[in-house]
This record gives structure tokens, sequence and C-alpha cells, in this order.
């Protein structure tokens, strides 16, 4: 009888399935904008001549416009580094310290010759600890209005820095890069980061069925997993332009109603447009000297 109350139970929660699966996720490619737009990341700047993956795989349906995450190989190999990572409050500032090596495994980079991951993309770089050093404000605003999305726009509760959606050429990078098990990768000066949220950065649900923090985005506003209160699980069809809204959230140990991103599984992923302000130097502090990156 306890085992039927359970399972009773569990089939009557209130938590909801995602409009999208795994197997069958939106492909990001042409879901760049000009301007904020829901659904779309607006990037600042997009190099259509820059290296990235260079053979498309079978998870990836063009025609149909969809990937199977499932589907697609992950960079082998569980290397463990010793992770550097402190976030303190210090008169109305949040500071940062980070080394940006994560507090779990990578894979090994340069990717293998020999692993099935290296048939799709062949990334040459390695994985090299950074000092990122900054600040972002502790109680956010939002600006008079969005702006474009940076290379780089956050950083996750693991001490690693967050991209945007899209890889240097502007495709979906969850797509068609090969990340290793926990969906992160180094570029060419050794920042390892992801493009969306981590399958190794715990999205935890609060009591009230809601998500909690998974990090912070450059303009201090905070980056929650996709839970709503309830057990709903959100999309970019939830959201705003920028990937976000205002609901309340466990800000600094207090329930409070603010502004927040959403790390979805669908694309844009983590943040479509910059809702506050930030410093563009900040942007070279997370992604590495890459100049046409961050501007």
């Amino acid at each position: 009888m306890l085992r039927y109350l359970l399972m009773m139970s569990i089939a009557l929660s209130p938590i909801v399935a995602a409009a999208h699966s795994l197997t069958d996720l939106p492909l990001g490619d042409q879901l760049r904008s000009n301007a904020p737009q829901k659904n779309h990341l607006w990037p600042c700047r997009v190099e259509a001549d820059a290296g990235g993956a260079f053979n498309d795989g079978p998870w990836i349906n063009k025609a149909a416009g969809t990937y199977d995450r499932i589907a697609k190989p992950h960079v082998p190999g569980d290397v463990k580094w010793p992770n550097k990572f402190s976030v303190s409050l210090v008169d109305g500032k949040r500071i940062f310290a980070s080394n940006d090596l994560p507090d779990h495994g990578t894979g090994t980079y340069p990717i293998p010759s020999n692993s099935v991951a290296y048939q799709y993309d062949r990334n040459p770089n390695g994985i090299k600890p950074q000092a990122l050093s900054f600040s972002l404000p502790s109680d956010p605003q939002l600006a008079a209005q969005a702006s474009c999305a940076p290379g780089a726009v956050g950083i996750l509760l693991s001490g690693v820095a967050l991209f945007s959606a899209i890889d240097a050429p502007g495709r979906d990078a969850m797509a068609h890069e090969v990340q290793d098990n926990c969906d992160g990768h180094p570029q060419v000066t050794g920042v390892y980061h992801y493009h969306a949220l981590s399958s190794c950065v715990a999205d935890h649900q609060m009591p009230d069925g809601s998500s909690g923090l998974v990090g912070y985005a450059i303009d201090g506003f905070g980056i929650y997993g996709s839970y709503q209160a309830g057990g709903k699980k959100l999309d970019s069809k939830d959201l705003d332009e920028c990937h976000g809204l205002t609901s309340e959230v466990l800000w600094d140990g207090k329930k409070v109603s603010m502004y927040h991103y959403v790390a979805t599984d669908d694309f844009p992923y983590t943040v479509g447009c910059i809702k506050g302000s930030f410093d563009l130097k900040l942007i070279q502090v997370l992604s590495g000297p890459r100049p046409w990156f961050w501007q």
C-alpha cells in the first residue's frame, strides 16, 4: 500500500515536462537577431570565417531544424583540476575570484585523434588556468534598453566562464561543437567554458519546486535553473526576449521578486541579450585576450 501511495504521489506531482525533448531540440543556427527577440540570441558580433567544428554529425537534422543532444558524442576523459573559486559581498559589490578550472572532471584536450569526437571537431586547444578577478553589482538594475550579448555572458557556480549560445562563426554551439561530458571545452587561449548550463552544475529545486541559483550574468543578475514554483519546467517560449523573467527567487539567502535569467534546454540556453548594464572590460577578463570576440 505504501508503495502504491508513493507511486500515486509521483503521478500527481505538479512537475510538468519541458516542451522540448533533448532528442529533438531546435537548431539555433537561424535563431540570431539584430535586436531583442524571444527565442533568439542577439549577438554583438559574428565571425563567419572563424574556425570551429568542421563536420556536421548525424545528430543534426538541418532539414527539420533540430538536433539530438543525447546522440551527440562527447570528448572522452575525466581530467581532474585544482578548482579555486570564491564569491563574496563587499560594499554593494559581488567580488569574484576564479582560476576557471572546474570543480568537476573534464575531457582530454586537445581532442584525441583516436576519438569519435575528432571526426567532427578537432579542437586543438588545451585547458589552462586563468586569473579571473572581477566584481558585479550585488543589487543589479535593469537598463533603459537591453543590449546585445557579447561572447562571454557570465560565470557559473563551478567557477567556469559562460559563453553565449553560439560559436565564433555564429552557429548553435551546443549542436555543432563537441564538448566533454560536462558540456565544456577550451578556446584558443585555454579558457575552459560552457555555452549552456553544464550537466555537471546541478539544477537544484527548492521546496516549492522552483530552481536555485546556478550562476551570474555579466550585468549582475542571477542565472537560475529551469524550474518555476510548482515544478513547471520552463523553456524559451515562457521567457522574455533576453531569456529571463521576474519572479520570486532565493537571492543572497532571502526570497525576493526580481528579474533573472533562466537556463533552459533549448536555444539560446541562458542569455539572449543583456538586460542590465555591464563593463566591456569584464568580457575580456572572462573570454581571454581575443578582442574580436568581446567587442
